[in-house]
């Protein structure tokens, strides 16, 4: 038997339009967001304790168990409701979308009760001091990219709550649950950051 004869006769051909465009953006935004929180990561570590006056992070800060348990099982809720779309079980999808968003929501409710108090009782604004400074942008910067989540969240949940057929988008709403995994994963280096290693 020659060599010739065991050599498929059409290989295949290295198409670059097999590449997953959404994934490979995706995949590229969450890079670049990294390297975004790096940066504020690392000032808020340089700083901390460099605050000549002001109150410091032991002084005002409290641990947000409430809102970190609200935001990590959003994670859970998020592939849930992807599994759903990929059963073609819409009621379930529905609820677990909707969960999703109720707990992002509250994670964003006890973030605001944070900052009212840091604002109203103890005085801290972003041009206090340097804690003040590096905490706002820290924070401020995954609080940004939760409220974005979670219009996208919103939009997809009226979508198929109109009707839309979301089996059609399923591999949307999977990447929309990357990013979303994304944002939780964020704020597990956030609070380890601000409310463990800071104070």
């Amino acid at each position: 038997m020659s060599t010739a004869a065991s050599l498929p006769m059409n290989p295949p051909i290295d198409d670059a339009r097999n590449f997953d465009k959404g994934k490979v953006g995706l995949i590229s935004l969450i890079l670049t967001e990294v390297s975004l929180f790096s940066i504020f990561v690392t000032a808020y570590i340089f700083y901390i304790g460099k605050s000549a006056s002001g109150p410091q992070p032991v002084d005002v800060l409290t641990v947000p168990v409430w809102a970190t348990i609200c935001l990590l099982s959003s994670s859970l809720t998020a592939e849930l409701a992807v599994r759903a779309v990929r059963q073609d079980a819409r009621s379930r999808f529905l609820a677990f979308l909707g969960a999703t968003i109720l707990l992002g929501a509250e994670f964003m409710r006890q973030t605001a009760v944070e900052w009212n108090k840091l604002i109203n009782t103890d005085h801290l604004t972003i041009a206090t001091n340097v804690f003040g400074t590096t905490y706002y942008s820290l924070v401020g910067l995954h609080a940004t990219h939760v409220v974005v989540g979670l219009i996208l969240l919103l939009v997809a949940f009226l979508a198929a709550l109109s009707g839309a057929n979301v089996g059609k988008h399923e591999h949307r709403l999977h990447l929309l649950s990357w990013y979303w995994h994304f944002v939780d994963v964020i704020w597990i280096v956030v609070f380890t950051v601000v409310y463990v290693v800071g104070r």
